[in-house]
């Protein structure tokens, strides 16, 4: 028994530990070089670990608790490494999960995404983003957080199985839209999201992927969700989505069979206003658990 235990406090961080046969894994990835804007995306994983503890297994709306074991595969080390070389450790680390039913990636910033897609299998996946940005930023300067999707599309990824899910006006680029419509990427706006309900738009892309591939990625970029919300990432921005239809998605995300490996990208715990970002992430890990316990 542990001590949260005998409290009659039962937390999400109870769950995780070293646990080879757990059907669900857990990896740090909290690589932080070439980022757009300056920040601390690096240290994302020790304060999503750090506040687990807070959130109890027990859900009051359902009346579930949450009892998955989780396997801790601990911290892939990325200080000072550049998303060039950063590809194959993280790569691997999927790659080395392929096992169990789900994969959780902590990041870090959104350049984990490409070597996290292809640690399933480029030639099977397809990858859903819910994003502010495309992420479609050229790469001849290298590779950055602002262009995973590009690269992906410039390893050989089939246009047609991305989704784009909550792009904010007035932080994108025309040219960066062009590019998308002309690689056959599905793109939902913000306004999309908002009018026609988050959770919905992301069951529909989900069954869209699913027709063409055998498992799916998900980027969960947090900066979709509003800046007033979340200000924990240089990229949001005010008229995203609202932290409650997040974590309704995720919990669709979580449930869906074929969602193989999801990532959480440019929490940067620098900008936290009290533990907002933390608390955030934590809830939206508790989310995904949900889900994926209805499978």
């Amino acid at each position: 028994m542990t001590e949260s235990d005998a409290l009659g406090w039962r937390s999400i961080a109870d769950l995780i530990g070293d646990q080879p046969d757990a059907p669900v894994a857990l990896i740090g990835a909290g690589l932080n070089e070439r980022s757009l804007t300056p920040g601390r995306c690096d240290l994302g994983p020790k304060a999503f670990r750090a506040v687990l503890p807070r959130f109890s297994t027990y859900d009051v709306e359902t009346g579930a608790e949450l009892s998955t074991p989780i396997h801790d595969a601990g911290d892939i080390p990325l200080k000072a490494v550049v998303p060039a070389d950063a590809f194959a450790p993280v790569r691997d680390a999927i790659a080395a999960q392929s096992a169990r039913s789900l994969t959780v990636l902590i990041g870090g910033n959104n350049a984990i995404t490409r070597p996290g897609v292809h640690g399933l299998g480029l030639d099977r996946v397809g990858v859903l983003t819910l994003d502010a940005h495309f992420d479609l930023r050229d790469t001849d300067q290298g590779l950055t957080n602002g262009n995973p999707i590009q690269a992906l599309l410039e390893d050989g990824l089939d246009g047609r199985r991305i989704s784009q899910v909550g792009l904010a006006p007035f932080a994108n680029t025309r040219r960066a839209h062009d590019k998308a419509k002309a690689a056959g990427i599905s793109v939902r706006t913000a306004r999309d999201c908002r009018e026609q309900g988050l959770a919905a738009v992301v069951a529909h892309e989900l069954e869209r992927l699913s027709a063409l591939v055998e498992v799916i990625y998900v980027d969960f970029d947090i900066d979709v969700i509003d800046r007033s919300q979340w200000p924990a990432s240089p990229g949001a921005r005010p008229g995203g989505v609202p932290a409650h239809a997040f974590f309704d998605a995720t919990r669709v995300i979580g449930a869906h069979p074929k969602v193989k490996a999801v990532d959480l990208t440019e929490y940067d715990p620098s900008l936290e206003i009290g533990d907002l970002g933390a608390l955030t992430a934590g809830r939206w890990f508790c989310e995904l658990l949900a889900g994926f316990e209805t499978r």
